[in-house]
């Protein structure tokens, strides 16, 4: 069984940073709709040619998720070695203390506690029925005027 030619084709530039290119089983419409759905723009003077926009913003994850996106999408895609999520995994992230892990703690420790709302019973019961209050010592009286016009009934 032959390979599958590649619809895209990804790299670094040293001029250019992070390039893309699609190949001619992408028709050029397609390619560029895609591309620019994930940040690259067309290099001037170099048909077929697609730049990561802004590529100091974390380019190499950009690149690395455009990628994973366009092979979620079907399409075969070729990427250097480091710009390819398949074979690399990038480097770690550094762990920020957002506070997370504290609050999360306290959040258990007020849940093992005890609560004024999730009280014990009280030690004598309620009635089983509720009390009927007393009926009037006068019976209302309804007045009911009748319509000049309209239908009777």
């Amino acid at each position: 069984m032959r390979p599958l030619s590649a619809h895209f084709h990804f790299a670094g530039h040293p001029e250019h940073g992070f390039v893309a290119a699609p190949t001619a089983a992408v028709t050029p419409h397609l390619a560029k709709w895609f591309l620019t759905r994930e940040q690259f723009e067309p290099v001037p003077g170099h048909a077929g040619l697609y730049r990561l926009s802004e590529p100091e913003r974390d380019g190499p994850r950009r690149t690395r998720q455009a990628v994973h996106d366009l092979r979620r999408q079907g399409y075969t895609v070729q990427a250097d070695m480091h710009l390819d999520p398949a074979l690399s995994a990038g480097p770690p992230r550094p762990v920020r203390s957002n506070g997370l892990q504290e609050r999360r703690s306290r959040l258990a420790q007020a849940a093992a506690g005890r609560t004024t709302q999730r009280a014990t019973a009280p030690t004598t019961s309620p009635p089983a029925t509720r009390p009927i209050p007393p009926k009037p010592a006068y019976a209302p009286t309804v007045h009911l005027t009748a319509a000049g016009s309209g239908r009777s009934r």
